[in-house]
């Protein structure tokens, strides 16, 4: 079974990585994250995502290395609250990530963001199955979170850049206005 797995960043692919190889996928990553800003800690993350994908033989699909940030700020332009701007992010780079698996003939699509505690399981598992039905491509939902930390904790030790905000411009300003 193929699957094609949304990637935000290396250090929430290291668990779902290693868990979908042994359930038997046959996963290749997918960096589709036109949220993150500014062009400089999008390409700190691409090129972590490179460098692990090499170190793990993971294949990329269709990596993205235009900095599509257009595509985030036309969908998300006045409505920039959370929850809002999350959920229209979250579909926004869900939907894409579909259209991706389905046009390269995978049978199922998911995303790293399910290893999060930082996320809504419960919105993300409906976005994708909405995105499955509308589409015609099956949606894998696994719940990763018990293998956040210690994902993030072999990154550490492996000098993976891990960030310190979700990605946006406006995750970055709650991250950082706090304590400015």
């Amino acid at each position: 079974m193929k699957l094609l797995l949304h990637t935000c960043c290396a250090p929430c692919l290291i668990y779902p990585l290693k868990v979908l190889h042994q359930e038997g996928f046959e996963t290749q990553g997918f960096f589709y994250n036109p949220n993150i800003h500014p062009y400089s800690e999008y390409a700190k993350r691409y090129n972590a995502v490179l460098d692990y994908a090499k170190e793990t033989a993971l294949a990329l699909v269709s990596l993205d290395k235009e900095y599509p940030v257009e595509d985030y700020f036309r969908e998300v332009a006045f409505k920039e609250n959370k929850p809002a701007r999350c959920h229209i992010c979250w579909a926004l780079r869900l939907k894409e990530t579909a259209r991706t698996a389905k046009n390269k003939n995978f049978d199922y699509f998911s995303t790293t963001l399910l290893v999060s505690p930082y996320q809504d399981q419960e919105v993300l598992k409906t976005i994708g199955s909405q995105i499955s039905n509308e589409l015609g491509i099956g949606f894998l939902y696994r719940d990763f979170r018990e293998g956040f930390r210690e994902a993030h904790n072999a990154a550490r030790s492996k000098g993976i850049y891990m960030q310190k905000y979700c990605g946006c411009i406006y995750s970055e300003r709650e991250r950082y206005a706090k304590c400015c």
